[in-house]
């Protein structure tokens, strides 16, 4: 232990009450934290021992507990900042503050990713590490603390807070009888979470606060001598309703604020009267028959709570009069008894905070702990603060995520970032698989499941409610679609010039025309997406020499004409100046030119060599040039046919990207998913300007030249792709 001289001032409000022992029990413990606590500070820059102070006081004016429960909120911040001192401290303390201590460490470790934030599963914690039922009490402090303090939060720590406060503390609280803690609770939880609605209260509340003064002093006068004359001694309250209490009666009765007739309510409580039925019933009733006779009763908004008490045990008479001027008051009458009950639950069995221990605490210890391992137990619903106008929700990393009422799957994955919202395929909601349509509620935990190959649609404009989401949506999808009509457009300039056509607005116009369409990013998204054959924008630029027409599946439209059979002699046949090549080949009479290996589909020629032997090239090839100058009577022009067979053929492709490792599997993954089978690959980095780029190279097979388009199409698509070249393979 440090011998550092300490300033016990901060305390002097708890240790005054105190013995001696107890007094140095508390400073020793307090001396012990300001040593550990030393470097720390809180958001607002003050030091951070004020948190465990404040946690103190509360502990013991406002619960009540006793000294070991005071020194043990000191111990426990002071071995959570050093664990070596837990060891030190256990030699020093008695064993019912260590196990304090221990109980409570247990229970800051406990993230929302633990308990699912559900109330009944931190319950089952809360029990599982508090073997002294004063940890859950000691708990209820610490939150108390904080949410007086939550200003000196940031703000995503002050959207996490009030969330745990409203699903874990207040129900806790609630349920313990600490009444004033959670309506205390519930008024803060109310001011950050619905800050318009709270403001717009409280103002009111201000500005009628004369009036109700007024009201109060006009309404008693006329009962004092009469009580006096009737030898009833009295205590005189005038309890304002919580912002929050205001505000769950307009939603709920659909009222506006002037609507609530029991903003305040006028509280008698009795003095001197034996705890007893028949003297505390007999003394309520008297008072009541006084007001009454006074005032114009509603008998109809009578509340007996004498006769048969709440279930929670809450005593009280309540009567609703209406004054002279016709305005309608709420007046209450109870016992000192009944009143410490009503506001402290069975905390209220040692109202008088002694430092000797009391029976009564005793009892009320044990009473927590019977009530915190009851099976009969039930969470106090938290389904009135979900009512609110935005839903808490969780990473399982326990971040939390501010989102509207009726979010989504979607909305989440949206929130946390766009690449994993154009990504997400679905989550796991507090360990259940959900899909992207299905709603969150306050405190889920949510895990999203993404995929590689899920692309957004505009379904997902349906799906989502916040505008984040739909935003990037649009964005997305406006990008997606820029994207495939370029590539449309290349695929359509590249096939354009294979046929030695000039792409100008007179030749766009006749294909718009052809196809019905507006526009000519209409035209090249629908190429994109291999909605509209290139055979069939070929034959309505390029009729054939004969007058003839290619259908979309090349084959001859002229009712004239025969239609070519399957050739026997390896897949040629001689049809005029053509040589038409369907996609069931002979190797061995017809080769695909390796220097430049063409496709079905591809502009290409034939040339036959002086051996009888045939070879188709591409139009583009390094070698045409030269073949068709030198040799012009063996090159023969081509057309392909299909047959309906599964013929493949092989090509090569160049992938340009950035220096991302994982685009390799990437490409290999897509073109398995476009049916083209990877044939050999290579992947080489070089420099390019300073800048390092992935080179891959690969040979792959497909069906014809659309098929290759489309797989080119898809490459280019990846985030990380800058080009690709088709090559000789």
């Amino acid at each position: 232990m440090s011998d550092t001289l300490v300033d016990f001032t901060p305390i002097k409000s708890i240790t005054d009450r105190y013995d001696s022992a107890d007094k140095e029990m508390v400073e020793s413990a307090y001396s012990v934290a300001v040593v550990a606590l030393k470097d720390y500070s809180r958001g607002n820059g003050r030091p951070f021992i004020e948190h465990p102070v404040g946690v103190a006081t509360i502990v013991a004016n406002e619960l009540g507990l006793m000294p070991a429960a005071v020194t043990a909120v000191f111990l426990h911040e002071a071995t959570r900042a050093n664990a070596l001192l837990l060891q030190e401290v256990t030699k020093k303390y008695p064993k019912e503050i260590i196990v304090m201590v221990e109980g409570l460490n247990n229970i800051s470790t406990i993230r929302p990713k633990d308990t699912g934030l559900q109330a009944e599963v931190y319950r089952k914690l809360i029990i599982s590490y508090s073997k002294d039922p004063r940890v859950a009490l000691i708990k209820l402090a610490d939150r108390l603390e904080i949410m007086r303090n939550l200003d000196i939060f940031p703000k995503s720590s002050v959207l996490r807070k009030n969330t745990e406060t409203m699903l874990l503390y207040i129900p806790l609280a609630h349920q313990l009888g600490l009444y004033n803690i959670k309506s205390e609770l519930e008024d803060i939880y109310f001011k950050y979470s619905d800050p318009e609605n709270y403001r717009a209260i409280t103002n009111k509340l201000l500005a009628t606060e004369k009036d109700r003064e007024r009201l109060v002093e006009e309404f008693v006068n006329p009962l004092k001598e009469k009580l006096a004359a009737a030898g009833i001694k009295y205590k005189f309250k005038v309890r304002t309703k919580t912002a929050y209490s205001i505000f769950k009666k307009m939603q709920k009765q659909n009222i506006p604020f002037e609507g609530v007739y029991d903003v305040f309510a006028i509280r008698f409580i009795l003095k001197d009267i034996l705890p007893d039925k028949q003297h505390e019933h007999a003394a309520c009733w008297a008072v009541y028959s006084l007001v009454t006779e006074e005032y114009k009763p509603h008998v109809e908004r009578l509340r007996d709570w004498l006769s048969v008490p709440k279930p929670n045990g809450y005593e009280s008479l309540h009567i609703t009069v209406e004054n002279r001027d016709g305005v309608v008051l709420e007046v209450q009458i109870r016992t000192e008894r009944m009143d410490d009950m009503a506001e402290n639950g069975m905390a209220s069995h040692w109202s008088y905070k002694g430092v000797k221990r009391v029976a009564g605490l005793d009892d009320w210890l044990s009473n927590v702990k019977k009530m915190l391992e009851s099976t009969d137990f039930q969470p106090y619903s938290s389904d009135e603060y979900t009512a609110l106008k935005d839903v808490f929700v969780f990473t399982p990393d326990g971040d939390l995520k501010q989102l509207p009422q009726g979010a989504t799957v979607l909305d989440f994955a949206f929130s946390i970032h766009t690449n994993l919202g154009v990504k997400c395929s679905g989550a796991r909601v507090n360990g259940k698989v959900y899909s992207i349509r299905d709603t969150l509620k306050t405190g889920d935990i949510v895990e999203i499941i993404s995929s590689k190959n899920q692309k957004p649609s505009a379904d997902w404009l349906n799906i989502v409610v916040s505008s984040k989401a739909k935003n990037r949506i649009k964005a997305k999808l406006k990008e997606e679609q820029g994207k495939r009509i370029k590539d449309g457009r290349e695929i359509l300039e590249r096939r354009m010039k294979n046929w030695k056509i000039e792409l100008t607005d007179d030749v766009f116009t006749k294909i718009l025309h052809q196809f019905k369409l507006k526009t000519v990013g209409d035209l090249c998204e629908l190429i994109s997406d291999e909605k509209i054959d290139l055979l069939a924008i070929k034959n309505l630029l390029l009729p054939a020499d004969s007058g003839e027409k290619e259908d979309v599946a090349g084959n001859n439209r002229d009712n004239k004409t025969k239609e070519c059979k399957e050739p026997e002699n390896g897949g040629i046949k001689q049809d005029g100046d053509y040589i038409t090549i369907s996609d069931k080949l002979n190797k061995v009479a017809v080769q695909m030119a390796r220097c430049c290996n063409p496709i079905f589909g591809d502009d290409a020629f034939a040339f036959v060599s002086a051996s009888g032997g045939t070879k188709i090239h591409r139009i583009s090839c390094p070698n045409a040039a030269r073949l068709i100058k030198n040799y012009p009577y063996r090159v023969q022009p081509v057309k392909w046919q299909r047959t309906g067979t599964t013929a493949r053929f092989q090509c090569g492709l160049k992938v340009i990207a950035e220096n991302d490792p994982s685009i390799g599997p990437a490409v290999m993954d897509l073109c398995t998913k476009q049916n083209a089978s990877v044939r050999s690959y290579t992947l080489n980095e070089r420099n390019n300007g300073g800048k390092y780029e992935l080179i891959i190279e690969l040979s792959i097979s497909v069906g014809n030249n659309s098929h290759l388009d489309s797989v080119i199409s898809a490459i280019k698509r990846l985030r990380e792709v800058k080009n690709v070249l088709r090559t000789r393979g």
